[in-house]
Order: structure tokens, then C-alpha cells, then sequence
């Protein structure tokens, strides 16, 4: 089983940037896949961005992709988001997770390990 956190969420202006961190314990050598999720205020979670925990690959939602980067640190056990050019409606509670097994990057149910989140609110 492996253990998730989050943290770097806060409140930033329109056009502004912010840093995500995800830190991993427990059994790291079953991860194979690691993601974002957010929840905006009343709405469903939905995919952000996720890597593949050995080789790299990454890949995002159309709305993050080319503002938005996803990283791990394998040494650190870390998961970033980098998170620029934000608007408004990028406005969420956003949760890392982390999958055991292998499955559509997309679906929360591939994903077993989940934080408590972290909240960043864009103002316009």
C-alpha cells in the first residue's frame, strides 16, 4: 500500500503560477502510474495530468496541457504539478493518487491511493 500528500495549494491572481507536491511512502516499487485530480466547488472530480512511474510518459488533460507540467522525483518520492498561467476555472481541490496496476489514466477507479487534497483558488 502506499501513503500520498499533497501540499502548495493556495490562493493566486489570473496569470499567475503555483507548485504542487505530492510526497509517496510505503511500497513505491508497485507504482505504475501517478496523477492529479481536481474537483472544482460542486462538481465531479476530473483528470488533470498523469506519469508513468518508470519510464516518464506523460499526459494531460486539453485543458492543462501546455500550461500545466507533471514531474516525479523518483529519489525524493515526490510528485509535482507545476501549475502556470492560471485562470479562474482552474479553481479546485486538487488530489494526487497513485495506481498499483495499469489502466486508463483518465478513470479515478485505476488510481488506489489517494490524498487528502490541496485547494487553489484563482482570482480574476
Amino acid at each position: 500500500q502506499v501513503q500520498v500528500l499533497e501540499s502548495g495549494g493556495d490562493s493566486v491572481q489570473a496569470g499567475g503560477s503555483l507548485r504542487l507536491s505530492c510526497a509517496a511512502s510505503g511500497n513505491m516499487d508497485s507504482i505504475k502510474i501517478m496523477g492529479w485530480f481536481r474537483q472544482p466547488p460542486g462538481k465531479g472530480r476530473e483528470w488533470v495530468a498523469s506519469i508513468f512511474a518508470t519510464r516518464g510518459n506523460t499526459y494531460y488533460a486539453d485543458s492543462t496541457e501546455g500550461r500545466f507540467t507533471i514531474s516525479l522525483d523518483n529519489a525524493k518520492n515526490t510528485l509535482y504539478l507545476q501549475m502556470n498561467s492560471l485562470k479562474p476555472e482552474d479553481t479546485a481541490m486538487y488530489f494526487c493518487a497513485a495506481a498499483a496496476a495499469w489502466g486508463s489514466i483518465r478513470l479515478t477507479m485505476t488510481y488506489d491511493s489517494w490524498g487528502q487534497g490541496t485547494q487553489v483558488t484563482v482570482s480574476s
